[in-house]
């Protein structure tokens, strides 16, 4: 169970996950040493899956963030992980989920460019054994995007 001190220590290493245990410590009033041993416990408990560094895509130049639905064409258990294999295998592919409804899968995708998209599209989803129908929308603005998690 996580109490006050790891909530804080979460919540600033989502801010900067760079921070030394010693500045880490400043932050959440602990030792420098009980922060390293709360933050290795965190790390071995998997509350910490890693560490990244945020890019820009536009400075990379993948220019069009892009919605799309995926309706598989069969709905079997061999059929999906065909289809998450495929997934697994796409760089552009940011986010997979799974979802109840009408549609089987959404995915965040990025892309250069328009006709990127309608590469990505026409010749890698729409063509594999596993998808019936797609649907893509073109993000036309980001208001929010953050990996930060609620921890209150």
């Amino acid at each position: 169970m996580l109490d006050q001190f790891d909530r804080r220590i979460l919540e600033e290493l989502q801010k900067d996950a760079r921070l030394t245990n010693g500045d880490l410590s400043e932050r959440v009033n602990l030792s420098p040493s009980q922060c390293s041993r709360r933050r290795i416990r965190l790390e071995d408990d998997g509350y910490i899956r890693g560490y990244f560094a945020g890019l820009d895509r536009t400075r990379l130049g993948l220019g069009i963030v892009n919605i799309i639905t995926v309706t598989l064409d069969t709905h079997n258990r061999d059929n999906a992980r065909r289809f998450a294999e495929l997934i697994d295998r796409l760089p552009e592919v940011l986010e997979a989920h799974t979802l109840t409804g009408e549609m089987d899968y959404m995915l965040k995708v990025v892309t250069v460019d328009l006709k990127a998209l309608s590469g990505f599209v026409n010749d890698i989803l729409l063509p594999h054994k596993s998808v019936r129908h797609v649907k893509s929308a073109i993000v036309l603005e980001t208001l929010k995007d953050t990996h930060a998690l609620p921890l209150d």
